[in-house]
């Protein structure tokens, strides 16, 4: 162990010893100096391996490193998105767009990155100042771009920034293309980095863009049925989403909202919240109280690049309540399908998505009402990839359990403005009905079967993180489950190898979805487990789906489904 533990040191004294040389600026000389006196852990971090550039780009620590988010790393990435760009598209006269969100340092990265683009002969338009990543897509599309750029660490802690790339289709990267970019990213030396920006080549995005993206969340809508009564507290939780949310809502003929101002600058440390998750109910636990205190109907929290939303809604005795989102998802989903055909607005060919791992309710509801749910692998890169690849077909709504929704095509990621729009026209369309969504969502769950999902997230750090989380899928995928909850395990799918095996019979079958490190047990009382790694955190997930068809109170049931989960999680030791 000692031996081993001073090869990887000596590995990060050695780039860090690179580091202090005149090619860096003097502060991240200084900082390498700093890192290289103190040793240890504090030195091996950053340095000892090269940050990985995945297959939707980087995410990481900021700082002085290998290992970290800085001008150098960023640098590095650009150039080789740039070489993979020219070469698959067989042309040097390329455009990017490029935006950034809240985060310390996010503007001044995205300034870097901007500079590297045009030195390298690339047509850059930059936002001018913080905009949301759902803009940056629907504007890669807009001005026919060839790639995007977001700087970002979505919902990450303050100490994080990140780097994110789009294509032209205006979807995450997805193969060959993460591929192919990651392999010139891999390939590319700091000293490969041209920094000699061509100021004629950076073209600034302003208020323009905006309101073309705007116009077209606010022409989502399908009824304007009892938005003036509807009462919402909204919170940007320091992040993009005060520029956009605010005004699509308005634009959409919503005149009753809130702003909870304590969390309304955009503010990197994200002062009022320890994580600006809005997947975590302490990130809404101001707006709640606002709502609360104002007998509100509705919240509506947003992470800092605004693709992520989160919910409370009135119980209808003024206490709020948090729902996940899978219960989110289908209530979106239902609202809009059933409008739309009420309306006689559905195209013939049109269709839904989910993740694997998100709630089955989504495909049952489009079942119902004609439509196909095409499954994908955990992302959204995969839906807008599935709208790529069926240009016969009209992409209606889609959405995944970590609180990410698409409606419409314009957008080719999860959009919280357009989801905050659609969201807040269920639940006034609701109350216009005298119903509550938590009783909109009872009859849902009276009609399809009440599901009850959770989400476990298992956090290992650093290093030695990667390799306990890879024990742990080797360990399930060699032991998987034979019971849970009492039912036996029936369908064993290893999505790495893309295969579905009926554990009764033995018959294996294609999921004819691409490979990716997800296991997931299906009972033969229905319930399902999946275990996937984190693809930018580090961290390992453990998705729960237990569903029960029933007429007792929703409460009632939802305790025992609750208990049902409680029970898998106490047989899988975690």
């Amino acid at each position: 162990m000692g031996k081993a533990i001073l090869t990887v040191l000596e590995i990060a004294h050695k780039n860090a010893k690179l580091w202090t040389s005149s090619f860096f600026d003097e502060a991240t000389r200084a900082e390498a100096q700093r890192l290289i006196d103190l040793g240890g852990d504090e030195l091996i971090e950053p340095f000892y391996k090269d940050l990985d550039f995945g297959t939707g780009g980087m995410r990481g620590i900021m700082g002085a490193g290998t290992n970290r988010i800085n001008p150098y790393t960023l640098g590095a990435a650009t150039t080789g998105l740039v070489n993979y760009a020219k070469v698959t598209f067989g042309r040097t006269d390329l455009k990017a767009a490029i935006a950034f969100d809240s985060r310390n340092n996010s503007k001044e990265f995205a300034r870097k990155v901007a500079e590297v683009l045009s030195a390298n002969d690339v047509h850059t338009y930059l936002f001018e100042e913080l905009r949301p990543t759902p803009e940056l897509s629907f504007a890669v599309r807009e001005l026919g771009c060839d790639f995007g750029i977001v700087l970002t660490a979505s919902h990450n802690p303050k100490e994080y920034n990140g780097y994110k790339v789009y294509w032209d289709d205006g979807g995450q990267l997805v193969p060959p293309h993460d591929h192919g970019v990651i392999e010139n990213v891999r390939a590319t030396r700091f000293e490969d980095i041209n920094w000699n920006a061509n100021e004629d080549l950076i073209e600034l995005l302003d208020s323009s863009m905006d309101k073309k993206y705007i116009d077209m969340v606010a022409n989502l809508t399908i009824n304007n049925i009892g938005k003036d009564e509807l009462h919402v507290v909204f919170t940007a939780l320091h992040g993009t989403s005060i520029v956009s949310v605010p005004p699509a809502l308005a634009q959409a003929g919503f005149k009753n909202v809130q702003i909870v101002e304590k969390q309304a600058v955009p503010d990197g440390n994200f002062p009022t919240v320890a994580s600006p998750n809005p997947e975590e109910s302490a990130a809404l636990a101001m707006a709640v109280a606002q709502a609360e205190a104002t007998n509100a109907d509705l919240v509506i929290g947003c992470d800092p690049d605004t693709d992520r939303i989160g919910i409370a809604v009135n119980d209808g005795t003024g206490s709020m309540q948090l729902l996940n989102g899978n219960d989110t998802a289908a209530l979106l989903v239902h609202y809009i399908l059933s409008q739309k055909i009420a309306k006689g607005e559905m195209p013939s060919n049109a269709f839904t998505a989910a993740t694997i791992v998100t709630t089955d309710l989504i495909a049952d509801i489009s079942e119902k009402f004609g439509l196909p749910c095409y499954r994908c692998l955990t992302g959204f890169k995969w839906i807008a990839d599935l709208i790529k690849n069926k240009p016969g077909e009209k992409f209606i709504v889609g959405g995944e359990e970590s609180y990410g929704y698409m409606v419409g095509d314009a957008v080719r990621d999860k959009d919280a403005v357009a989801s905050a729009v659609m969201i807040s026209e269920m639940a006034a369309y609701a109350k216009s009905k005298g119903k509550t969504v938590l009783q909109q969502l009872e009859d849902i769950h009276r009609e399809f079967g009440q599901y009850q999902e959770r989400l476990i997230s298992i956090t290992k750090h650093g290093r030695s993180g990667a390799e306990e989380i890879a024990v742990m899928m080797t360990s399930l995928r060699n032991n998987p489950p034979q019971v849970l909850g009492g039912s036996p395990v029936s369908i064993a799918i290893d999505h790495s190898v893309s295969q579905q095996k009926d554990l009764r019979t033995g018959a294996i079958v294609s999921t004819e979805l691409p490979s990716s490190n997800v296991l997931q047990f299906i009972t033969e009382a229905g319930d399902k487990v999946s275990a996937r790694p984190s693809g930018t955190e580090p961290k390992i997930k453990f998705y729960f789906s237990v569903r029960k068809a029933t007429r007792k109170s929703h409460a009632e049931t939802k305790n025992e489904l609750e208990l049902k989960i409680d029970t898998f999680i106490r047989e899988l030791d975690l």
